[in-house]
């Protein structure tokens, strides 16, 4: 399997795909150690993942610049996943002991009553490229935690990365007949899928999830499925500081090169500050450094897959066919890399794809909207219900607002953020179950209820 540069274009590396028979291998390795691995105290796992904390740390460089060659993510922001993963990390790790102890219900009279949380023994993780570390971390660390063994692919787009996990845990103690990574392509996934484990925690579209939860339903396990998002931000007309809006709008659709589950795609501003917003938006959107993301100062690199450009040009050809008004970019750069301009699109509507249809890129509509109601009418009007971010000096009128979404997250005066202390959840296409806060923790372990009595 190549693993390519989408800067140059250029093979880094060739790695070699699991086979069938090599994933059941792997599979039965860790069904035979995940006991043993179980049969410790929490407190002997939390020291083998407090080591892995500390080595995401010492080995920061190298693994900034292998995620920046594989991904395309400006390296900066390369760093900033990996703080953000011994963030999570350690939040794991001071909350792990409290959230899998027993549980004593009743502790007098003739039957005592306590809980007991058990792991759920093999689970499979299919992982994104987008956030490696991030979404991986929200998965295997507190499956771990928890007791389980766990067979983990990375994306195929993010290969080398999950390598580098692989190679910490070893080294940080995991054992290998506990952790195994599995490489390839869509016929590895389909592996895992065959394989009799106790559970499935895939990261990526909607439509690969539906499909994971349609093929694993008969062996009733646990599954959980994170998922994409069409997350819109409503600007409104009381806002105090539209360049500061503006600014923290514009990271939100295009950090990470806008291939974030959780970025904004959709814009909404009352009429009152519309133009003033959209005439700041496209002149900072304008300033942006497009280029190498392995040079300081690169704002947004390349596309990470070739075919992401084409898909998000189509978007923005529809958009205008329609009468949408392309005011900034939107266009490929030549010369070799995925690379392609953020685009700003006005007079939109919801007969476009660009405002209904997943984006996943550094593109973004923004439509005029007269009220609070007509506001939450666009917001509502899609299949996905990951986050939504509110803007306004208000936080009563914004939380009337937010109340009114069917969204896992809300944000107000903020956007495109998770925090390890709370649950990361969505809802309708957006997603099943949850990760993160000590749900997340509980995700991974299973409760018996112990009577007790004599």
């Amino acid at each position: 399997m190549q693993i390519i540069n989408p800067t140059t274009e250029k093979i880094i590396e060739e790695v070699i795909e699991d086979t069938e028979a090599s994933v059941r291998e792997k599979y039965f390795l860790l069904r035979k150690g995940q006991p043993e691995w179980a049969a410790l105290k929490v407190d002997a796992r939390i020291a083998c993942i407090e080591r892995f904390y500390e080595l995401l740390e010492a080995e920061a460089p190298v693994l900034a610049e292998t995620l920046t060659a594989e991904s395309g993510k400006p390296l900066q922001q390369s760093f900033n996943e990996l703080n953000g993963a011994r963030s999570r990390t350690r939040w794991l790790l001071d909350h792990a002991a409290r959230w899998l102890a027993e549980e004593w219900v009743i502790t007098e009279g003739t039957t005592r009553e306590k809980i007991v949380y058990e792991p759920l023994g093999v689970v499979a993780n299919i992982s994104a490229w987008n956030y490696p570390y991030l979404v991986g971390i929200n998965v295997f660390i507190p499956a771990l935690l928890g007791g389980n063994g766990v067979l983990y692919k990375p994306s195929e787009y993010a290969t080398l990365t999950g390598l580098h996990i692989q190679r910490l845990l070893h080294a940080a103690g995991v054992p290998a007949n506990v952790f195994q990574l599995v490489a390839g392509k869509g016929k590895a996934g389909e592996w895992l899928l065959q394989l009799p484990v106790n559970g499935y925690f895939f990261t990526g579209s909607y439509r690969t999830g539906q499909s994971i939860a349609e093929k694993v339903a008969g062996k009733l396990v646990p599954v959980q499925l994170e998922l994409g998002g069409k997350d819109p931000l409503y600007v409104m007309d009381d806002v105090e500081d539209i360049e500061k809006v503006v600014a923290a709008a514009l990271e939100g659709v295009v950090y990470n090169n806008g291939q974030s589950c959780c970025a904004v795609e959709r814009i909404y501003v009352q009429e009152k500050v519309y133009d003033a917003f959209v005439d700041a938006y496209a002149k900072l959107a304008g300033k942006l450094v497009i280029g190498d993301p392995a040079r300081e100062g690169t704002d947004v690199g390349p596309l990470s897959r070739p075919g992401q450009r084409e898909f998000l040009l189509a978007q923005i050809r529809d958009a205008v066919d329609k009468g949408a008004r392309l005011v900034y970019g939107g266009k490929a750069l030549e010369g070799k890399g995925y690379f392609m301009q953020p685009a700003v699109l006005v007079d939109v509507d919801h007969t476009m794809k660009l405002m209904t249809e997943e984006s996943f890129g550094p593109v973004v509509g923004i439509q005029r909207v007269k009220d609070d109601a007509e506001a939450v009418a666009l917001m509502a009007d899609t299949e996905y219900g990951l986050t939504a971010a509110v803007y306004s000096r208000s936080y009563e009128r914004a939380e009337a607002v937010m109340r009114q979404l069917n969204t896992g997250t809300v944000y107000w005066n903020c956007c495109d953020r998770v925090s390890a202390g709370l649950p990361w959840s969505g809802r309708k296409h957006s997603g099943l179950g949850m990760t993160l806060s000590y749900q997340g923790i509980r995700a991974f372990v299973q409760p018996k209820a112990y009577h007790i009595r004599g």
